[in-house]
């Protein structure tokens, strides 16, 4: 299964005190065992990059880099892309919508991705399938994931 990847869940991963952390924790490790393909855009990158350096420090940004980089398939964004996004944006007229997931939406129509690793409810609004929804692990399961080892 291939999956976007969104901001709101690489942050809830790495910051242990995110109300999200311990789902995002069971959901990544989900992911990653599946061996499916990750997918994010550069601005997904950058605006995760760029928050996780301001919220939780260059150790964050280093786990990034060794850790999540090496796994992630980047969608390089397009000047075309950016337009639509912004355009997007602007008929939108949302003040919390953002224009980074204005593009995210755009990439992965035109990719045909349905599924994303998410906590933000604007690409449910969008009729995309948020991720961690069908967390399937037993509960043992992911009590022992959220405990680590």
């Amino acid at each position: 299964m291939t999956v976007f990847v969104d901001t709101s869940a690489f942050l809830a991963v790495l910051n242990s005190a995110d109300q999200y952390h311990p789902d995002a924790r069971v959901e990544w490790q989900r992911l990653i065992r599946e061996d499916g393909a990750l997918v994010c855009t550069d601005y997904v990158l950058l605006e995760t990059l760029t928050l996780a350096q301001h919220r939780l420090g260059m150790a964050a940004v280093r786990a990034l880099r060794d850790d999540v980089l090496p796994v992630i398939t980047i969608e390089w964004v397009e000047s075309r892309t950016f337009e639509i996004g912004l355009t997007a944006l602007l008929a939108a007229g949302r003040k919390r919508l953002s224009l980074v997931d204005c593009i995210s939406f755009e990439v992965m129509r035109s990719v045909g991705l349905r599924n994303v690793f998410t906590f933000d409810d604007h690409f449910r609004q969008e009729g995309f399938n948020p991720l961690p929804n069908r967390i399937e692990a037993p509960d043992e399961e992911k009590e022992q994931i959220r405990k680590g080892p």
